[in-house]
């Protein structure tokens, strides 16, 4: 194997599958990066066994091949070389070099057939969706996925599917986030989807892989599900992710309905004054009381050391006087996930969970459990 690419072509390329990579591998092979070259195009691939990332970079060919190369030490040799350069990698045997202008570098190899795949089965179902839809569903559920928790099920986000619709919800037992979004039939039509919903729930490491790789993807990306698998092609990108096993929660009655008491708060004022009463939360805690008063929220937090922090805002309550206990970083992750200027809080007693909704968007709601202070 040998090829010419431009060096900014192929860092593109690398920070694309470079970050599925982990820095500790059970293998030594998983610490590698698969480059294959032919017909003008080198195509790199990476995985850890349970997400797998495939790109495409322009070049020149002179001689066919593949081998795999250490990630990190690849992506930083790129990141070090001047832009506008061309990089030239060719195969040694079992040593690869790479060489831009002066520079040259001397790297290990691993043979490119004992090179892991993930095998991916004929999709049951597949459809195309707006990058938008997509990347905003996960960027308003996410934060709320558990994070190593014993109950694996909820380590990842829940995506239920039907033939106009789709969901997204993440909950870590403490709080719950819910994205609702229409899909339209445009484009290519999809397959395998009909009235009945079809889950599945995609894991924390693929969540946050395909949320970083959306923001580069064109107007419309192709959902594919297997049983097992889930691929989304994302045009010169695909991810291919093993799915969670498990039965996912039935997320609806985890939110509470018929909640009388209603406050419309502005966003941006709750999230200062909760930045502000949170610099003397407990640390490992993060209580914050709040109080609901007519036309005011007031906010109290302290820690061991007996310090205390106190702040109010106006807002619109007209209901009884109700203090309930929040973990300030659930309230303010909501807050960032909330597009409107203002927020609606709608519970019942300082013992029930709480739901936040940006004022007028009715297709996503998040709940929030509340604490004992």
């Amino acid at each position: 194997m040998k090829i010419s690419v431009d060096r900014s072509v192929l860092l593109s390329a690398l920070s694309l599958v470079g970050g599925v990579v982990e820095r500790r591998q059970t293998l030594p092979i998983l610490g590698n990066l698969l480059l294959n070259a032919e017909d003008g195009l080198l195509r790199l691939k990476g995985t850890d066994l349970e997400i797998e990332i495939n790109s495409t970079a322009v070049c020149e060919v002179e001689e066919a091949g593949s081998m795999t190369l250490p990630a990190r030490k690849l992506i930083d040799i790129c990141r070090s070389l001047p832009e506008g350069t061309e990089v030239q990698i060719r195969a040694q045997a079992e040593r690869a070099s790479l060489v831009s202008g002066r520079s040259r570098f001397t790297l290990s190899t691993l043979p490119a057939a004992d090179f892991p795949a993930m095998e991916v089965p004929q999709p049951e179902v597949s459809m195309e969706v707006e990058r938008e839809v997509l990347q905003r569903m996960l960027e308003k559920t996410s934060f709320a996925m558990a994070q190593q928790d014993v109950r694996y099920y909820l380590n990842g986000v829940l995506l239920e599917l039907t033939a106009d619709r789709a969901v997204a919800v993440a909950t870590d037992g403490h709080r719950l986030a819910k994205a609702v979004a229409a899909v339209d039939d445009t484009g290519e039509q999809g397959i395998g989807l009909d009235a009945e919903p079809r889950q599945v729930i995609v894991p924390a490491k693929s969540v946050l892989e395909l949320k970083r790789l959306l923001g580069s993807a064109p107007e419309r990306v192709r959902v594919e599900l297997s049983e097992r698998t889930l691929k989304v092609d994302l045009g010169r990108t695909q991810v291919v992710s093993k799915l969670v096993e498990g039965q996912y929660p039935d997320y609806n009655r985890v939110i509470p309905a018929e909640l009388e008491r209603l406050a419309t708060i502005d966003r941006e004022r709750l999230k200062a004054a909760l930045q502000r009463t949170a610099i003397l939360s407990n640390e490992k805690y993060k209580g914050v009381r709040v109080t609901f008063e007519p036309t005011r929220l007031l906010l109290q937090t302290q820690n061991p050391e007996k310090e205390q922090a106190e702040d109010e805002i106006e807002i619109e309550y007209s209901g009884e006087k109700v203090s309930v206990g929040f973990n300030v970083a659930y309230v303010l992750d909501v807050l960032s996930a909330v597009d409107t200027a203002s927020v609606e809080v709608r519970f019942r007693d300082a013992e029930s969970s709480a739901v936040w909704q940006g004022v007028g968007a009715e297709d996503e709601v998040f709940v929030i459990m509340p604490m004992r202070l």
